[in-house]
């Protein structure tokens, strides 16, 4: 076994324990943590097969932007983790064979589609000191996978539509103020100063007489 393949199953080895870690663990902030580790190791494995773009957009963009802004969002959510583990073994038997089938389809789609595939033919030298990755991906995506392109895009569109509208529904514990009202706000309409009569203070014929009684004596 080669250092190649050791680092293969290396990395592979830490990312299913962190894949399994992430739908085990019982805090969600150590389940994000544990998706970052997964996706760290599966950009090493890509780097392994030569897929250096793929590697460099998972670090990016996943771990760079969206499981940072995970990360605050389960953080900053003020979550009862005792109502949501309620009901669970309830319906574990359920989401179990859910699951099942989403791994046999899975299985069934990785082996069908991909056993025949014929290997690569090798590249000349002339070909691989012109060949980018990034300019063949990009090649696939605008040509052969556009469609599948165009729907994920709207679908994405869609999730953040959602977000948007879950985030601005009227909700009565939600917290938000008017921009409008704040820029038009006058300082007469929010501050009204009363004239007070002072009480509890002596009055000066009062202090005059103490300080005349003083000298006497």
């Amino acid at each position: 076994m080669d250092v190649q393949t050791g680092f293969f199953y290396l990395f592979s080895a830490v990312l299913l324990f962190a894949a399994f870690r992430v739908v085990t663990a019982r805090n969600p902030v150590h389940a994000v943590l544990y998706l970052m580790l997964a996706f760290s190791q599966a950009s090493a494995v890509w780097f392994l097969l030569k897929a250096e773009f793929l590697a460099i957009i998972l670090v990016l963009v996943y771990l760079g932007a969206v499981m940072v802004l995970f990360l605050f969002v389960v953080m900053m959510l003020d979550l009862n983790f005792e109502e949501l583990r309620v009901g669970f073994w309830k319906h574990f038997p359920l989401a179990a064979v859910v699951g099942v089938l989403i791994a046999l389809e899975l299985a069934l789609v990785l082996t069908v589609t991909f056993s025949d595939v014929p290997a690569p033919a090798p590249l000349t030298a002339e070909a691989a000191a012109n060949y980018s990755n990034t300019k063949e991906l990009g090649k696939l995506l605008y040509t052969e996978y556009l469609y599948p392109l165009e729907v994920a895009a709207v679908l994405l569109l869609v999730g953040m539509i959602a977000a948007i509208a879950l985030t601005l529904r009227g909700r009565k514990d939600s917290k938000h103020v008017n921009v409008s009202q704040q820029v038009h706000v006058r300082a007469r309409d929010r501050v009204a100063l009363v004239k007070v009569a002072a009480t509890g203070a002596p009055q000066a014929p009062v202090i005059a007489e103490a300080a005349q009684e003083e000298k006497k004596a």
